[in-house]
């Protein structure tokens, strides 16, 4: 199908049937939002681009989910629970009626699979790529927002699930990982393709975070940016780190992979820090969790990021994440 309908046409047929009720089914040109008594809005917005965030042949379906869980991943680390998202897309040079139709059923499955509002947005045409922005926004009670700002020297570092599955899973999606099973091949390529945040963990953050915030850089980069908003810095141990199975096979193929599982992006998990006070409650609420958290090293006194292996040593990384501007540090 070659047809183009028009931008109204688009919005009408395929997005306006789960629109929040203050959209006015999008024939106004805002929304109304009106939060739960004694909660505060939390607003964060993320951008994928084909090419960078996804691939051109990659199902529309899994785009827009996507495109939506990287800003619940985003929400959750704040404690927020999501409740509405404006989405603006912009339709690459190839689109056709059947990409946006697809598009718009996943996103219309995930945001009645999260309980989520579609309030508006925009319909574009790039004249080149796809690129997808979302703009979500939760709900935390009053005083209750988990910065990254407030981590202190002797906290306990948390992450929640396994690190690096997405960014082998780039490269197993490119081909690149040789001798690698099919059946972790296959595992690696989803997780790539379908992150899952952590929604379930936003009660917990809220309650025992001192300082959190998603990984959607690398691990070593974005802990480095928690550590600078916090004017701390933090001692991992590399032997704590959790991998998936199908990681571990990777980097038993090649070493080097393991430092892409670090750095390369895409995680989506969560990395928070909790008090020494707080930290037995939380260990014993989290033995009978469904989330995995795993205890991966401290914050100290001081500047950086240091990463030890398991005889103490210090490892040095080439890079420390994924850079958006297109370099890395």
């Amino acid at each position: 199908m070659n047809s183009r309908p028009s931008e109204f046409s688009i919005i009408k047929k395929y997005f306006a049937p789960f629109a929040s009720q203050g959209a006015f089914e999008f024939r106004d040109d805002a929304a109304e939002i009106i939060p739960n008594e004694g909660k505060s809005l939390v607003i964060t917005q993320d951008a994928i681009a084909e090419g960078i965030h996804f691939f051109s042949d990659d199902p529309p379906e899994l785009i827009a989910k996507k495109a939506l869980r990287v800003n619940l991943s985003d929400l959750a680390a704040k404690g927020a629970t999501p409740k509405y998202i404006s989405l603006a897309l912009g339709l690459g040079k190839t689109w056709n009626e059947q990409w946006v139709a697809e598009f718009a059923n996943g996103l219309k499955e995930d945001c009645e699979a999260y309980d989520i509002q579609l309030t508006g947005g925009d319909t574009f045409g790039t004249g080149a790529g796809f690129v997808i922005s979302i703009t979500a926004l939760g709900e935390v009670p009053h005083d209750a927002y988990v910065s990254r700002l407030n981590a202190k020297a002797g906290d306990t570092l948390f992450v929640t699930g396994e690190i690096g599955d997405a960014a082998l899973g780039l490269l197993a999606h490119e081909r690149q990982i040789s001798g690698l099973k099919n059946v972790d091949n296959a595992y690696l390529i989803n997780r790539y393709l379908l992150p899952q945040p952590r929604v379930k963990a936003a009660e917990i953050i809220r309650e025992f975070a001192s300082a959190s915030m998603d990984i959607s850089d690398g691990l070593i980069g974005d802990l480095e940016k928690l550590c600078q908003a916090s004017e701390v810095g933090a001692a991992l141990k590399f032997q704590n780190i959790p991998f998936s199975q199908a990681t571990q096979n990777a980097i038993s193929l090649e070493s080097n992979l393991s430092e892409i599982a670090l750095t390369g992006g895409d995680d989506y998990e969560i990395l928070f820090t909790v008090a020494e006070d707080k930290l037995i409650k939380f260990e014993d609420l989290i033995s009978g969790s469904k989330i995995q958290f795993t205890h991966i090293g401290t914050i100290t006194i001081g500047q950086g990021v240091k990463v030890f292996d398991r005889d103490g040593q210090l490892i040095e990384f080439e890079k420390s994440s994924y850079d958006h501007s297109g370099d890395s540090s």
